[in-house]
């Protein structure tokens, strides 16, 4: 059998069914990014696609029918993790389990751009997934924004009439000289062209910025120039995504030799201040959805929610010093999701505990905080 899934898809696509439309990414030149590098580009033909859909969908009905006879939810449950533990990691039959577990409402198309491919044939795609699988209620990719711009509303539309429901773009930053530092292979101008170009098509558009990817040189203006670039482009939701060099990412090189200055948690906090600051009167969801992100509750309905999580933010730069060291570590460990969680004496006593094992020192804090950080990349 030839049924294939991608290495990654974003943190809201966790319930959703991942159906591969090509491998790796066209680009693979971003300098933060490490999933793709060292693999080659491909596009899988239609009917490999095709016949992924037609594998899954079958297995979805065998195990319907294999647990049709349950009359009690937890009990279909149960019957239906056991194909998890029986069948072959990466088969159909695992990911149909997985799905049907999930809810089997949502669908992922993978790997990075796949509305790279031919809008033909993605529309032969889309329309073969919806009759296979009726019930779905979205569908959603990765996109560049050069592609959408490529694409233009007219395209686009077709691909939403077709049956996509929603794309993930990855805007970073709306500076210019943070993208050129990059390799984003993007501009603020092209990002606007493309985010708007998904917009008036009718599509979801959800755009992800990336604090801290300026470093501390550009950090003002990469956080003004993003806050821009979404009051522009309008996008249902943003999405922040802090920036963490692991060791088999290029810009890890640019740290090494001075280019870029990582910056630290509070730095990246008071950067993330001035971009929300920014976003005063703009409409949209700002969604904080990322363990890598430092205030994992920052979220809220722009432009309602503006106080409120400016309030926020300036209630992590107003702690003391020893509790934001506390809340750092416990926060990278995965202990805590928000501020207030240190109210918790369970929650600040196994911070503490991590704490004291690290060592109160800033530079240790920063040192092991870097380190939990990279697991989560």
């Amino acid at each position: 059998m030839s049924f294939e899934q991608g290495p990654i898809r974003p943190p809201s696509e966790a319930a959703s069914l991942l159906i591969r439309v090509n491998r790796n990414c066209p680009w693979n030149k971003c300098g933060f990014c490490p999933v793709y590098k060292g693999r080659h580009f491909s596009r899988r033909f239609v009917e490999e696609i095709v016949s992924d859909i037609d594998e899954v969908a079958d297995a979805v009905q065998q195990i319907q029918e294999r647990t049709a006879r349950l009359a009690h939810a937890e009990d279909t449950n149960r019957c239906i993790a056991r194909f998890l533990g029986t069948s072959h990691p990466g088969s159909a039959m695992q990911a149909a389990a997985w799905w049907l577990l999930k809810g089997q409402r949502t669908v992922f198309l993978q790997d990075a751009d796949p509305l790279s491919m031919g809008t033909e044939g993605l529309i032969e795609v889309l329309g073969h997934l919806k009759r296979r699988l009726p019930g779905i209620t979205r569908v959603t990719a990765y996109a560049r924004t050069a592609t959408l711009a490529r694409r233009g509303r007219e395209r686009l539309t077709m691909l939403r009439e077709a049956g996509l429901d929603r794309v993930h773009v990855g805007i970073e930053s709306g500076s210019d000289r943070v993208l050129d530092l990059v390799s984003k292979g993007a501009t603020f101008a092209r990002h606007v062209k493309g985010g708007r170009a998904a917009v008036e098509a009718g599509l979801e558009l959800s755009a992800y910025v990336m604090p801290g990817l300026g470093g501390a040189a550009l950090s003002e203006e990469h956080a003004v120039q993003s806050a821009r670039c979404i009051a522009e482009v309008r996008p249902d939701f943003t999405r922040l995504r802090t920036l963490a060099i692991t060791r088999r990412a290029p810009l890890a090189w640019e740290a090494e030799r001075g280019n870029l200055l990582v910056m630290d948690d509070d730095s990246v906090v008071r950067e993330i201040r001035l971009f929300i600051q920014g976003l005063d009167g703009v409409h949209t969801m700002l969604r904080s959805d990322h363990i890598l992100n430092l205030i994992g509750d920052l979220e809220g309905d722009l432009p309602d929610d503006h106080g409120r999580l400016m309030r926020k933010v300036d209630g992590y730069l107003g702690m003391s010093d020893k509790d934001r060291l506390l809340y750092r570590i416990g926060r990278r460990a995965g202990l805590l999701h928000g501020i207030e969680d240190l109210d918790d004496p369970a929650h600040r006593n196994r911070a503490e505990a991590l704490l004291h094992e690290v060592g109160e020192d800033p530079a240790n804090v920063d040192r092991a905080c870097r380190e939990l950080m990279e697991q989560w990349v």
